[in-house]
């Protein structure tokens, strides 16, 4: 049964919301915090699978749409839980955190929990946008979306594949992978999760709210490059990795990938 979109986003944020306050009881209990970006990338294709049930847009887009937010969400998903929360410590950026929120830190991290549910949900909306497309063929948006979806998810499953390869070579420890992708950016799983979002955005083409898509990836950018992205990132690098990453940061390109410069001779 097809919903109107203001039920469809109360139910999402309701649902957001109840997951993640599970969430930040399974943090309390583990101490890893960092499961809270396992539940955005799943909260997001949860959400997104819901809106395509549940809306009255044209059936075929609604079902690529669907499958493409939920292969998505899913591969991120499992990634983050295997690579960065069980059996790992957890994230630099957590104990940071904890250690300046002292004995407030459970507290603030259940409103910082809060923040990622509604978070998820607006990274949901584009999703909901292109559903709720009635335009009864799939057109040139379409398609271009679901080749832009190919190319961006395929690379960075590629670009972490590559960079779990370099990391479980003993010769790799406290140096930079240069190899595949990363030859060309420093950080081009960043990179191709950014293009990800422009698949929604072409897919909305001719959809009343068409702009609500375009947001996605511009809102992304700033996060990537301004706040949670590449600061800490390359941060933690420039720490554990010293004059390497030093070196890295002078010859390859910090987001979008393109050829490297030249090293300096030693």
């Amino acid at each position: 049964m097809a919903l109107e979109p203001v039920v469809q986003i109360e139910i999402g944020l309701l649902l957001a919301s109840a997951g993640m306050i599970v969430l930040w009881v399974v943090q309390r209990t583990t101490a890893n915090a960092g499961i809270v970006d396992v539940g955005w990338a799943a909260g997001i294709g949860i959400l997104g699978v819901l809106f395509a049930i549940t809306s009255d847009g044209y059936a075929t887009r609604r079902m690529i749409a669907g499958a493409m937010i939920g292969i998505w969400s899913l591969r991120l998903a499992v990634y983050l839980l295997t690579d960065r929360v069980v059996g790992h410590p957890e994230e630099g950026r957590y104990q940071t955190l904890r250690a300046k929120w002292g004995s407030k830190a459970n507290r603030n991290l259940l409103v910082f929990f809060q923040v990622q549910a509604v978070l998820a949900l607006l990274f949901a909306l584009p999703i909901l946008t292109v559903v709720h497309n009635k335009t009864s063929r799939l057109t040139f948006g379409d398609y271009l979306g679901v080749v832009i979806w190919v190319i961006a998810v395929g690379c960075t499953a590629l670009a972490d594949r590559q960079l779990a390869h370099f990391k479980r070579r003993p010769e790799s420890r406290g140096k930079t992978c240069r190899e595949g992708l990363w030859r060309y950016s420093r950080h081009p799983n960043y990179f191709f999760e950014w293009l990800h979002w422009w698949a929604y955005a072409a897919m909305a083409i001719g959809a009343t709210y068409w702009w609500v898509p375009v947001m996605a990836p511009i809102i992304m950018l700033f996060f990537l490059l301004k706040v949670t992205g590449i600061p800490p990132t390359e941060a933690q690098a420039l720490a554990s990795r010293g004059d390497d990453y030093r070196e890295y940061q002078r010859t390859t390109s910090a987001f979008v990938p393109w050829f490297p410069k030249q090293e300096a001779k030693p």
